[in-house]
């Protein structure tokens, strides 16, 4: 009975053409009509129902039960918890004339390879001065980033979804999102009114995101209802969390030693090296436990640059090296490298090909105190710096 009314509530009721534009009627539920229980996702003005997926906690602050988003680095936030059916409200305001934000919902754990952002399907917080086009609005677009799909209603040809109203309100004014997420179909509400929906989305169970992109914006009055789950394919699920925290704040090298040839620089979510040809800059972090598991993404600048990991096995990794070159992407495209000791031996995995390492074709166990030693040769740029414990 609870998904007929929803679903009552997301269809068009009635669908009304105008011109090239799709009205959509208000839905035929509130929230209080499906008997869940709201849950605020920031009680107490805390972050502890989040992770800080790839930003520090320079980022996110609380004033008056208000959520602030300072906009740096670029990167996101993420609930703890996986979430597939539900309601979610939030209030939102932009600072800054021509901010950019978002929320993600039905996302993966960790961040897309070579990007600040999370796979998963993107509604849009855009500030009016950002501007109107053709290929987006500000006034609460819909659509999937980073491999997951969706099919838009009033759509432009794209798989991007469309508002059928301007209604979201200039800074520093309030607006209020309702955002309906049921089997994989979702909708949102814009200061009252179902302006924007999808539907076929995959995935339709993972996590919710609140993304920095540059500007100042708000949250206030964040709550969710979860709605009864129903079955879907393991290939509609995220990625489960796997652990992995970020170990580059993406405002500085805290946490890391700078030493040899070069320049290493943050320079936002990209971890930047610059340096000689012929030399190596090192740039080393300690963990407080041990880093049994590592995560990096990298590009080259040219032919000649090189990097070398350092800490989980007994011998270097380098990428330069004939064992990973076909595994590389072309010059100036992201890697994504995976070295994970799970105590019975090393697994790596170079842009998803699981590769052998060390003597005889065998990954080779170190232990579980080691350090993270990059080394870079040239011109080379890293993100998405992410390593965790596992528990023995």
């Amino acid at each position: 009975m609870l998904k007929n009314f929803l679903l009552a509530g997301l269809a068009v009721l009635p669908m009304v053409l105008l011109g090239s534009c799709v009205v959509f009627a208000q839905p035929a539920v509130s929230a209080e009509d499906t008997g869940e229980e709201w849950t605020y996702l920031f009680p107490n003005s805390s972050l502890e129902k989040w992770t800080r997926t790839n930003t520090p906690s320079d980022t996110w602050s609380f004033e008056n039960d208000v959520l602030i988003c300072s906009g740096k680095p670029i990167g996101e936030i993420r609930t703890r918890r996986m979430f597939q059916n539900f309601v979610m409200e939030l209030e939102w305001r932009h600072m800054v004339p021509g901010g950019n934000a978002g929320i993600f919902v039905w996302a993966d754990d960790i961040t897309a390879k070579g990007v600040p952002f999370h796979r998963g399907i993107e509604v849009q917080v855009l500030e009016n001065d950002y501007g109107n086009t053709q290929s987006y609005t500000t006034h609460g677009d819909i659509f999937p980033i980073h491999g997951a799909t969706m099919l838009p209603l009033n759509g432009r040809g794209g798989s991007r979804a469309f508002p059928t109203e301007n209604r979201s309100k200039p800074s520093p004014q309030w607006n209020h999102y309702r955002i309906v997420a049921m089997d994989g179909e979702i909708s949102l509400a814009v200061n009252g009114k179902v302006v924007t929906r999808g539907k076929e989305c995959s995935p339709r169970r993972g996590y919710i995101c609140i993304e920095s992109e540059g500007g100042v914006v708000q949250y206030r009055n964040v709550r969710i209802q979860e709605l009864p789950d129903t079955k879907i394919s393991k290939s509609h699920v995220a990625i489960e969390d796997r652990g992995y925290t970020s170990i580059y704040s993406g405002l500085d090298l805290r946490g890391w030693k700078a030493s040899g040839e070069g320049s290493w620089k943050s320079n936002d979510w990209i971890l930047s090296y610059e340096g000689t040809k012929s030399g190596l800059g090192s740039l080393e972090y300690i963990p407080g436990k041990g880093s049994t598991a590592f995560l990096l993404d990298f590009r080259f600048g040219s032919d000649r640059d090189a990097v070398q990991i350092h800490g989980i096995t007994t011998e270097p990794i380098d990428l330069a090296d004939v064992t990973y070159r076909d595994h590389l992407a072309k010059q100036g495209r992201w890697n994504r490298l995976e070295v994970v000791d799970s105590g019975q031996g090393v697994t790596l995995k170079l842009n998803d090909h699981q590769l052998a390492y060390g003597e005889n074709g065998d990954l080779i166990w170190f232990g579980t105190k080691s350090n993270v030693l990059i080394k870079a040769m040239g011109k080379v740029d890293f993100a998405n710096v992410y390593q965790r414990d596992l528990q023995r």
